[in-house]
């Protein structure tokens, strides 16, 4: 049986084992995925047990993303831009490292209904999601990206990669057409934002990459002023396909009883 792991932590929240192992039983794959809480000592054992192949493969997610990097052979050209891997397999030998977040990033917006060519971005948080996620709106060509960190070092690290980028102190507020909440703020019910988003204009896109919870407060306060809203639950699914696609070349279905067996 070929092992599947998302190691991570936290790890609670993941649907990873959810998607994929019903992908492994529509494609018939003879395969399982299950979540691992890793501690940072334990990842160079892990992906060793991908070299022995005693596991097949590994998504990665906070806040391993960097972490894992130095332990790999081979990294996509996605994953060497954004210098941040989620999705991980063993080739030619190898152990090869790739992003799926870019793709599944991007196809959530181009699904929105939201064009943000020539817009403004804001972006909280930089964290291991964020490379891909400025990544991703390059390519749907953005006008201007501003970042805002607690840490704001952390911030600093990601402008070493993309120049372009301006940095926002933490609590100032831009003009922005797009907010993306790219911190781990809303995985719990009580998180919530010590920002005042309250006087920021009308109609803007209010995007938050946590998908469970489905509406965090961010979301839930972004409503109360009638602004577009939008979570981080098709981001999720078609990172996973291309991570499938990665592993087992079969590109999966995404159609609306995968949606209601994730969602429903």
């Amino acid at each position: 049986m070929k092992k599947h792991f998302i190691i991570g932590n936290p790890v609670e929240h993941s649907l990873s084992p959810r998607i994929h192992n019903y992908w492994f039983k529509k494609y018939n794959i003879n395969g399982n995925y299950e979540k691992f809480k890793a501690k940072e000592d334990q990842i160079k054992n892990i992906i060793n047990d991908v070299k022995n192949e005693k596991v097949y493969a590994l998504n990665v997610t906070v806040p391993f993303k960097q972490k894992v990097i130095p332990f790999i052979d081979i990294l996509s050209p996605i994953a060497k831009q954004t210098g941040s891997v989620n999705t991980i397999c063993k080739k030619n030998g190898n152990i090869f490292g790739d992003n799926t977040d870019v793709v599944g990033f991007e196809l959530s917006i181009k699904n929105s209904n939201f064009s943000i060519k020539n817009k403004n971005a804001f972006i909280l948080g930089a964290g291991g999601v964020v490379p891909s996620i400025i990544k991703a709106l390059h390519n749907l060509k953005i006008k201007n990206i501003y970042l805002s960190n607690r840490t704001t070092s952390k911030a600093k690290e990601i402008k070493k990669i993309f120049k372009d980028i301006e940095i926002v102190n933490w609590g100032k507020i831009v003009n922005f057409d797009i907010i993306i909440n790219a911190t781990s703020i809303g995985l719990k019910k009580d998180d919530k934002f010590n920002l005042d988003l309250s006087n920021v204009g009308k109609k803007k896109f209010f995007y938050d990459v946590i998908y469970n919870p489905s509406e965090t407060n961010f979301l839930i306060d972004a409503k109360k002023f009638k602004h577009s809203t939008q979570n981080g639950q098709m981001m999720f699914v078609y990172q996973a396909q291309k991570a499938f696609e990665v592993w087992h070349n079969i590109k999966p279905l995404i159609d609306d009883n995968l949606i209601e067996y994730l969602y429903g």
